[in-house]
């Protein structure tokens, strides 16, 4: 017992510390590391961390969150690169930040379980599946929020490319350049589309052909539909139709668009009459049910 609360209390510790360091108010830096940057030779400046500093702490725990979340993503068949998931739905955290939060979090849990087990004092079998499930299901759980977002995201610019890239076809037609058109998009607009080609526009003034930008976009987001608008647009920027080959590429993608959701309604349409068949039948079961037990009373009394 006295072990359980030690670890526990240990593992209560880390969690808490982790978790804490996340939040603005404790991971704030003091004005002299701020300004460090913009001082001549602050670049080459090293910043010194205490031994028991959270920083220490947190480039001794990273290895582990980072190896554990590996394994765990190989055991449940997580097949696609955490980094390519953080970057498609626009996350601050990387890889490793993220694992660092999953191991907090699951370690806080921990903390939590084992209090509830010396608490309530449950059989063995309960307060060992409480104090090792309840860490995993927590590190899972953000795991699928992750991939939950990535899925959405590359929902939503399937739904919303019909759109865009008519008003692509249209602003070229216009006069407006290929650049010209995706600044405007992005700044009007307020859609995963605009998010996605903003980014595409910080990539271009970084240094990378539109060409490069677009087809590095089409390769993150992952959506069959937009790699065959971005071919469209690399393969054909230089013709003076660009504007009508883009709107027969948006018809295009309009009518796939259609026939995915049309699919999808016949799906749930189907499944409406799941809960419709299961009312109908338990009633009916249990009124057939209730004779024939009868017949069998009165056959076996006979």
């Amino acid at each position: 017992m006295n072990r359980i609360v030690v670890v526990a209390a240990l593992v209560g510790g880390a969690g808490s510390t982790l978790v804490l360091s996340e939040l603005r108010w404790f991971n704030r830096r003091p004005l002299s590391e701020r300004i460090q940057p913009y001082v001549p030779g602050g670049w080459q400046l090293s910043r010194r961390q205490g031994l028991l500093s959270v920083e220490t702490f947190r480039d001794v725990v990273r290895p582990l969150a980072v190896a554990m979340g590996s394994l765990l993503g190989q055991v449940f068949g997580v097949r696609e690169d955490l980094a390519r998931r953080l970057m498609r739905i626009h996350s601050p955290l990387d890889p490793t930040a993220l694992r660092l939060k999953q191991l907090a979090w699951a370690a806080a849990v921990f903390a939590g379980a084992a209090v509830f087990t010396l608490t309530i004092a449950p059989p063995p079998v309960f307060a060992t599946l409480t104090l090792l499930g309840a860490p995993l299901l927590t590190f899972l759980v953000i795991e699928q929020q992750v991939m939950s977002a990535s899925d959405r995201w590359q929902r939503r610019i399937f739904l919303e490319l019909p759109v865009v890239a008519e008003q692509i076809g249209m602003l070229l037609s216009a006069g407006y350049s290929l650049g010209g058109a995706m600044d405007r998009l992005s700044r009007r607009g307020r859609g995963t589309c605009a998010q996605d080609l903003a980014r595409v526009g910080r990539r271009v003034r970084q240094g990378l052909s539109e060409a490069e930008a677009l087809t590095e976009w089409a390769e993150l987001a992952d959506v069959s539909a937009l790699h065959r608008l971005v071919g469209v647009l690399t393969l054909n920027r230089d013709t003076g139709d660009l504007g009508r080959l883009i709107a027969e590429e948006a018809r295009a993608i309009r009518r796939e668009v259609h026939r995915e959701l049309i699919t999808q309604i016949d799906r749930r349409s189907q499944q409406v009459w799941i809960p419709v068949t299961v009312a109908t039948l338990v009633p009916g079961t249990m009124f057939m049910a209730v004779p024939f037990l009868q017949a069998m009373r009165l056959f076996g009394s006979g």
